[in-house]
């Protein structure tokens, strides 16, 4: 399981790109310590690699349980594990981790993703108090059923998108630039009084 990730120091700044394995440690820490190296330091971290399962619980073998924990909660406490030094010598910074709507309720299926979703959110609100002391935040996002490259198979099932669609009142998916926007929000210093908290964008449907 690979992701990128990148570091963008101002709209007119540079992009670099690097390669790494969020459920392995070292390669969590070696890609920190080059972007450190890269950039000077660590403000913000994103913790945003994640997979899906639709399983029901009789369903889920332990290799679909260990895959949902290693990339969503492991792979979210290697990120913080490996910035938290970073930020605390320069007195601070954002961490966001991306859970979801299914880390706040349940469902018929999905039990492993629900499960560790779940995880990265009380992750999140552990974070959040241990290390409040040194001006670093932590905070979750939690998107709802949104138009992602992730979500694309299961939507081109007519009844499966009517289904959920039917259960959001605003009557339609997110868009990826609707979260992105939230994350951008506490990533910044626009919610610099903003920790421990979950920022739910989901169209209203957790609200019922």
């Amino acid at each position: 399981r690979v992701i990128q990730t990148g570091n963008n120091l101002s709209s007119k700044g540079r992009v670099e790109t690097k390669i790494m394995d969020v459920t392995n440690l070292e390669s969590v820490k070696l890609a920190s310590s080059k972007t450190k190296k890269s950039f000077g330091k660590i403000d913000i971290l994103v913790n945003s690699a994640g997979t899906s399962s639709t399983k029901t619980l009789e369903e889920t073998t332990e290799q679909d349980w260990d895959g949902q924990m290693n990339v969503h909660v492991k792979g979210s406490f290697f990120g913080i594990k490996h910035v938290i030094p970073h930020m605390k010598n320069i007195g601070g910074g954002s961490i966001v981790n991306i859970s979801s709507i299914n880390g706040l309720i349940g469902s018929p299926t999905s039990t492993a993703y629900h499960a560790a979703k779940g995880g990265v959110r009380l992750l999140t609100k552990s974070a959040a108090i241990q290390y409040a002391e040194f001006g670093i935040r932590v905070n979750s996002v939690h998107p709802g059923y949104a138009d992602t490259p992730m979500t694309a198979d299961a939507f081109k099932n007519r009844d499966s998108l009517e289904s959920r669609l039917s259960r959001v009142p605003m009557g339609r998916l997110g868009t990826a630039d609707e979260i992105a926007m939230g994350i951008l929000y506490l990533a910044s210093d626009e919610s610099s009084y903003v920790t421990g908290s979950e920022l739910v964008i989901d169209g209203g449907m957790t609200a019922q």
